[in-house]
């Protein structure tokens, strides 16, 4: 098996308390059984069409914060939003939900299936589908990593828990290299850049603007990207179990998605003034190097049909089971289809993707 570099030698079987219990303080001993973690059949039935008044949702999205302020589609929700957590990472969203301190938060595919096998209920209420690579990994300074292919025997930066690690894994497979074959190094992708820094590590995954950041800064000391044909396909908003059997913060869900969608049409129809807003004022970044990132990402689909989704986060679960980071897990449990075509109903037609 695949070394996982660690103060102390660690399974994979226990990576997860690792990642989650170790860096988050989740106190967690390891994987659970899918009937552990399995939650209760996904509800049927119709959503309620308006947020009751004086709801309040905890809402861990940061940009959508932002596209909503700035585009002015905020004045349309119909609840109260308590407070916008600046939370990405999918362990940090976990323990959030753990905590009850968030309601509704936007990740990659992974971290739904992270929660299931710890067992944490949470259901995914939208579906964002991008057919271009978000991530592109980063080699240490002076490393001689050219192509995907110099990663065998390599240390690599591994994130179980989030979308980064996925896209190790499959750019590995993709590149004919075993897990057994490099060493993957646990760590959160908090911690990626000063890795790669110290040498902690040669490669890791990065994206934007991360990724234009830290070469801005190593490449004259002989960092570089190596991109891959990785597609990391799924964003999702997704929610705990309980704020969704609340009927006051389903109705807020439902009032939320539509304009989650829209907000990132909004960013996309314009580029300028959403460079201006997040890439400059927020991230850091330069306009120039902003508008580049911005026509690398491509326009944002919402599917009317979840299939593909689902067919892909199975793929997703079924790579990490065959790595023995995690049981094997039937996704269908993790989408509540109540909410399957609100997001690309809300949009123009040229922002869905139809079913395949």
């Amino acid at each position: 098996m695949p070394s996982l570099t660690s103060p102390e030698p660690t399974h994979r079987r226990k990576f997860l308390a690792l990642a989650a219990g170790t860096a988050l303080g989740l106190g967690l001993t390891g994987c659970v059984s899918r009937t552990e973690a399995a939650s209760q059949p996904a509800p049927t039935g119709a959503l309620p069409t308006a947020a009751a008044r004086g709801t309040r949702l905890s809402i861990a999205v940061h940009t959508s914060q932002l596209q909503l302020a700035a585009s002015g589609l905020g004045r349309k929700l119909g609840f109260t939003v308590s407070q916008w957590p600046n939370l990405t990472a999918g362990p940090d969203v976990i323990q959030g939900f753990r905590a009850h301190s968030i309601d509704l938060a936007a990740n990659a595919g992974i971290p739904p299936i992270q929660a299931a096998a710890i067992g944490v209920r949470a259901r995914i209420v939208a579906v964002q589908e991008r057919h271009v690579p978000l991530y592109r990994f980063a080699t240490a300074p002076s490393s001689s990593i050219a192509d995907a292919a110099d990663f065998r025997g390599r240390k690599i930066a591994f994130s179980q828990g989030q979308a980064q690690g996925v896209v190790v894994l499959r750019a590995l497979k993709e590149a004919g290299i075993k897990n057994d074959d490099v060493t993957l190094v646990a760590l959160p992708s908090t911690q990626f850049l000063t890795a790669l820094q110290s040498g902690q590590v040669d490669v890791a995954p990065l994206n934007e603007p991360v990724l234009t950041k830290y070469l801005n800064q190593y490449a004259k000391d002989g960092a570089r990207s190596v991109p891959t044909d990785v597609v990391d396909l799924l964003t999702v908003l997704w929610a705990p179990v309980e704020v969704l059997d609340d009927p006051a913060k389903l109705a807020a869900v439902r009032d939320y998605v539509p304009l989650w969608a829209q907000g990132l049409v909004w960013a996309w129809q314009h580029t300028d003034a959403w460079i201006d807003t997040y890439y400059v004022k927020d991230q850091g970044v330069t306009r120039v190097d902003g508008k580049r990132i911005v026509a690398s990402l491509g326009p944002p689909r919402f599917p009317d049909s979840w299939d593909r989704a689902i067919a892909w986060e199975q793929e997703t679960a079924d790579l990490l089971a065959d790595g023995g980071f995690v049981k094997k897990l039937d996704v269908t449990e993790l989408f509540d289809r109540r909410f399957e075509d609100l997001a690309a109903q809300a949009v123009p037609g040229r922002y869905r993707e139809a079913a395949s």
